[in-house]
């Protein structure tokens, strides 16, 4: 992990630096993975903004998810401290719902195969279309312009309702009515 450190309308000298390094990284132990953490210091020159004169912003890629933090204070160092704070709680929180999200897809998965469903399947939808009798090269290519993986079809030579299907090697098979 690299902490690339950016300055907005103010200079960075080496020692703030360094502690910007120390304090980003140890906060960043908390997650493994983290990728690269952009942190920008921005100085607001509005007098108004005395209290919140220095905003710092912590940036950075976490398994896939985005982690920004902002802090507001008077001087750079205590808006460190408090993005620190904030960068490590927000990492801690992520970690904790990946964990729980993990434990809660096996426990149902480990549910599901343990006791079968009773349940009524729900039909959220119902076509239906005219059928014209057609050969089984017809249906393959009819199958082929849908994009579908299966063609429910009404058989020319034997009148039977026949389906074509895609197996898993790429050919295709057919199904017929004994």
């Amino acid at each position: 992990m690299e902490v690339r450190l950016h300055a907005r309308n103010t200079d960075v000298d080496d020692q703030f630096r360094e502690v910007v390094n120390e304090k980003i990284g140890r906060a960043a132990r908390v997650f493994d993975g983290l990728g690269d953490v952009d942190v920008e210091l921005i100085e607001e020159r509005n007098p108004r903004l005395q209290q919140a004169r220095y905003r710092l912003e912590v940036t950075a890629a976490a398994n896939g998810r985005i982690v920004r933090i902002t802090s507001d204070a008077s001087t750079p160092e205590a808006a460190l401290d408090e993005a620190a704070d904030r960068f490590t709680r927000r990492l801690r929180r992520l970690k904790e719902r990946l964990i729980d999200r993990n434990r809660k897809a096996a426990a149902k998965v480990a549910a599901a195969h343990e006791t079968p469903t009773l349940e009524e399947p729900e039909i959220v939808r119902v076509k239906q279309f005219v059928m014209k009798p057609m050969t089984v090269e017809e249906a393959a290519l009819q199958m082929e312009l849908l994009g579908h993986d299966f063609f429910f079809f009404r058989n020319v030579g034997s009148d039977d309702f026949n389906v074509l299907y895609r197996r898993r090697d790429g050919r295709l098979g057919l199904i017929e009515p004994a």
